[in-house]
């Protein structure tokens, strides 16, 4: 994986990063759930141009973009093409488990990871990982090696652009942060 990678539309960077493996300080697992946004839809971040809030969003491409929401948890990003960005759902944990259990405060497996904020919490993500390369520590990617089944549908946690099914997951996980709808579908 590289910067090439991420040198495209979030759509095809939140669906080819299902299965990928994510480590941040040793801590990580499988991703099992995507969220894509783009600069010229109004749920993203980057859709009324550069803020220092955003700013990062408009980089290079294989950086972090991290953010707090509702001021509360810390929700993990990576940037993509200028304005567009991959959030990051959802992780099945495979490694350093019982680091992400302490920094959680319990240690039900399917809810360590399970929600960007849940999943920041677990693998020590905070406002000094934003702006960091995703090719260098704390991060570890590596792609799966062969393609997951993936299924798709609308965006949650959001009020606007809802419709768009830019929401990415792994077939038959138990970890990712809230269920496929039945419209949802296999993604192509």
């Amino acid at each position: 994986m590289d910067q090439q990678f991420f040198d495209r539309g979030s759509v095809d960077v939140a669906r080819d990063l299902i299965g990928a493996e994510l480590d941040v300080s040793g801590a990580g697992g499988v991703i099992v759930e995507t969220e894509a946004y783009e600069p010229d839809e109004p749920a993203s971040h980057s859709f009324r141009g550069v803020t220092q809030r955003n700013a990062v969003m408009f980089g290079p491409p294989g950086h972090a973009y991290v953010y707090r929401s509702y001021g509360i948890h810390w929700c993990l990003n990576f940037v993509c093409r200028p304005g567009s960005a991959v959030l990051i759902r959802a992780l099945q944990p495979v490694r350093g488990i019982e680091e992400m259990e302490t920094r959680r405060g319990f240690s039900d497996p399917l809810l360590l990871c399970s929600g960007p904020g849940r999943l920041c919490q677990a693998l020590g993500i905070t406002i000094e990982h934003n702006g960091l390369s995703l090719f260098a520590p704390p991060f570890e990617l590596t792609l799966p090696d062969a393609s997951p089944l993936i299924v798709t549908g609308r965006r949650i946690g959001i009020s606007q652009a809802v419709d768009l099914p830019w929401r990415f997951g792994l077939s038959g996980s138990l970890h990712i942060s809230k269920k496929f709808s039945g419209k949802g579908g296999l993604a192509p």
